[in-house]
């Protein structure tokens, strides 16, 4: 009993409406300013990383301003759709099974980092090969950026209230309006920390402290297994999907974790392969 009360003592949430703004009668979501943000902010530091030659292999970059002004397309695309069907296949298959219209209700929410991330993953192939690119520079000039995105798409789930997560007792605890009456994590602001500030700070120093881009594949790798590593740890304080709860009968095991641990081998291979290329080429010359 102690405990129940002391919960409904803690942070109250903040009450942010998630619409940021009116334009006539259409309204503007700061879920949607979260997606306009990631990307701007995104490309804009892509382009920096394009026109410093000095940290590319061979000393220039095999991708030039003008095709990151153009993937831009391509990657909102292949994010949103992505994003889109990774969340009706991992996590609302059944209810969309009971009502195809779901699969398309973007604006109740349900989007999948892990489907975004296949979605882009085919974007830049794509995109690569058509331009000349080498995919794995792709790979990793896209990689850079992607904690961007994380940051401000955590922050607009923080907003509206979505995403929490389980019951605590710490002080910064919040009592989100859709959460019941007992305050939780607020494991969306974890995840904007570690996915998006922690993430970029490690990439940005191995790429202008260590010169990663030189070893294509490198940074990607990196990406990946990071966030692999701290999505599974926020898991541990974040609420599971009501839909699908805990898996296999434990009080711990998360969709999001499953979903996780095939990235980190993905990412050591990707690492390792560069590596091995990098030194392989060395030796030749």
């Amino acid at each position: 009993m102690y405990e129940a009360l002391h919960l409904f003592a803690l942070m109250p949430f903040p009450n942010i409406d998630p619409v940021a703004f009116f334009i006539g009668p259409l309204a503007i979501h700061w879920y949607g300013l979260a997606y306009v943000a990631g990307i701007l902010l995104g490309w804009l530091y892509a382009r920096r990383l394009a026109a410093n030659g000095s940290l590319w292999k061979d000393g220039q970059s095999p991708i030039t301003i003008a095709h990151l002004d153009d993937f831009l397309v391509w990657v909102a695309v292949g994010v949103v759709l992505g994003g889109r069907i990774g969340y009706v296949l991992f996590y609302d298959f059944a209810a969309v099974s009971q009502n195809p219209i779901r699969a398309i209700e973007i604006w109740n929410g349900g989007m999948s980092f892990h489907g975004g991330f296949l979605g882009a993953t085919i974007a830049m192939i794509f995109f690569a090969r058509r331009n000349g690119i080498p995919v794995w520079s792709m790979f990793d000039a896209v990689a850079a950026v992607v904690p961007f995105g994380l940051f401000f798409g955590r922050i607009a789930n923080f907003i509206n209230g979505e995403l929490w997560g389980r019951l605590s007792d710490m002080p910064w605890a919040v009592v989100f309006p859709t959460g019941g009456p007992f305050a939780r994590h607020p494991s969306q602001l974890y995840e904007a920390g570690l996915e998006g500030i922690v993430l970029v700070l490690v990439l940005a120093l191995m790429i202008f402290g260590f010169k990663a881009l030189k070893a294509p594949g490198t940074v990607c790798g990196t990406f990946v297994v990071g966030y692999a590593l701290c999505r599974i740890f926020v898991e541990f304080f974040r609420e599971p999907d009501a839909q699908l709860g805990y898996l296999l009968g434990t009080n711990w095991l998360t969709m999001g974790m499953v979903l996780s641990l095939p990235m980190i081998a993905v990412g050591l291979w990707a690492i390792a392969r560069a590596r091995a290329a990098a030194a392989s080429a060395s030796a030749q010359v």
